[in-house]
């Protein structure tokens, strides 16, 4: 146990060196930037969360090339479409609070299945349940599902465009990934890390329970015990410290030009730091998310830092405690096992 406290206190503290990410960097906040203004100049902020969605497409293949990135990112945009449509209907109903819980869930295991099919990277299906909770927790109406759909798919198409203009100019070609399937205990995992914190969350009543779900699924995709057991502690430590740039940012009352411009800033800071320490990068991530949220829907500050802080403590802590239960769970999920 010593050991592993070590090893966990060394990598909290370890920045690990990255090569190119600068090139990521710039495609992400490039494919940030353009949707947002865009919509902005057609005179519908509402519609930023589904062009911010959208551009997550752009943070899929880093460490991929040519076809194999382009089909990576192409599966990827296909799926934040379709999370961000059924949010659209979860958000549409009456009293959608509590059937956004189980198909959160449903939206984590299936994308934890084409995660892993299509070897995604980033792995997990963490944007999936951020753009399905996101959306969700606003009031929609059935008639929004063909302009979400519209204006998330053509984020998405100028971010896989963007991200593979390069490839496109040389001509140049390379395997895609090959769809797998090996049946593994993970998309169970991710479901129950989102049934365990949403249903938290919304039985307290805190005003945004798809933080508590988004932070108890991000530590379960990191590589080992140990690495999730420090994800999710950079995931509380780096977001409570992030709320001070955030109350920072927010208090400047900044118009919406100039948001999206700080967000599109933050974003490229975000894909510079991310790969080297993610505890640094959530002092980035932090105001980040905040603000985007506040083109769509302003809220008051000082509620929405305490909303923050509250649920991803909630959410880090029950991906902590999942981690922590894996090997009980392994020893006792067949019958007969000791």
């Amino acid at each position: 146990m010593g050991e592993q406290a070590r090893a966990m206190l060394s990598d909290l503290l370890h920045i690990r060196p990255m090569r190119g990410t600068h090139r990521v960097a710039l495609r992400a906040g490039v494919s940030v930037l353009v949707p947002l203004l865009t919509v902005l100049a057609l005179g519908h902020p509402s519609w930023t969360a589904y062009a911010a969605f959208g551009a997550f497409t752009s943070l899929y293949g880093r460490n991929h090339v040519h076809l194999s990135r382009a089909a990576m990112q192409a599966s990827a945009a296909a799926a934040l479409t379709v999370s961000v449509v059924l949010g659209v209907l979860v958000g549409s109903l009456e009293s959608p609070a509590w059937v956004a819980v189980p198909v959160a869930a449903l939206v984590a295991a299936l994308g934890a299945v084409l995660a892993a099919a299509q070897d995604w990277h980033p792995p997990g299906p963490l944007f999936l349940v951020f753009a399905f909770g996101t959306v969700a927790s606003a009031p929609h109406h059935v008639s929004d599902v063909a302009v979400a759909a519209a204006v998330t798919g053509a984020s998405s198409l100028f971010a896989l465009l963007a991200g593979n203009v390069g490839s496109l100019v040389r001509r140049q070609r390379s395997r895609p990934a090959r769809l797998a399937h090996v049946w593994t205990w993970e998309p169970v995992r991710y479901a129950l890390a989102v049934v365990l914190a949403g249903g938290l969350a919304t039985g307290i009543g805190i005003g945004h329970p798809y933080w508590a779900t988004v932070a108890a699924v991000a530590p379960l995709s990191a590589p080992g015990r140990t690495a999730q057991l420090v994800r999710a502690a950079h995931r509380i430590l780096g977001t409570l410290l992030g709320l001070l740039p955030s109350a920072a940012l927010l208090a400047l009352h900044l118009p919406p030009y100039a948001t999206v411009l700080v967000v599109a800033a933050l974003q490229i800071v975000t894909e510079l730091l991310v790969g080297r320490h993610y505890g640094l990068a959530l002092l980035f991530i932090t105001p980040m998310a905040l603000l985007m949220g506040q083109l769509a829907v302003a809220r008051p500050a000082g509620q929405l830092l305490f909303d923050r802080a509250v649920e991803t403590v909630i959410g880090g802590l029950i991906g902590g405690a999942i981690v922590l239960c894996q090997p009980w769970l392994r020893r006792h999920r067949t019958p007969g096992t000791t």
